[in-house]
């Protein structure tokens, strides 16, 4: 079973979210700002970390920068969620260090096979 970690301030869609990929079987734990997601990937390994850029405390950039700077989760996958859709905004979060980018808004569907996307490369 994979497990998750989903960081969105936005409780509504956190919930959707979480109800969608429940149904499939994977393991998530919620964060809803930048510490708690730094909490939870402190004491956890995941198979994919999915944040929003703009959250409370720490922004998803600044949790990415963080998370690269441990060398037991340098490898970690992490998708970014974000409404900063501009190609420039793009360029600076995967430069960062995240592999992948999902504009908002999206519906869950759409994140859940972006998240099967990328739990099933090679």
């Amino acid at each position: 079973m994979k497990k998750i970690l989903l960081a969105e301030d936005e409780e509504i869609l956190r919930m959707l979210i979480v109800d969608t990929f429940e149904e499939k079987d994977y393991l998530i734990d919620e964060a809803e700002d930048g510490q708690e997601a730094l909490n939870y990937i402190e004491k956890n390994d995941y198979d994919l970390i999915i944040l929003d850029y703009m959250m409370p405390i720490f922004t998803g950039l600044e949790v990415i920068q963080k998370v690269k700077c441990q060398e037991e989760k340098k490898n970690t996958k992490i998708l970014m969620l974000s409404a900063k859709s501009q190609q420039s905004e793009q360029e600076k979060v995967l430069k960062a260090g995240a592999g992948y980018f999902m504009s908002k808004p999206f519906s869950p569907i759409q994140l859940l096979e972006k998240v099967e996307e990328i739990l099933n490369e090679k």
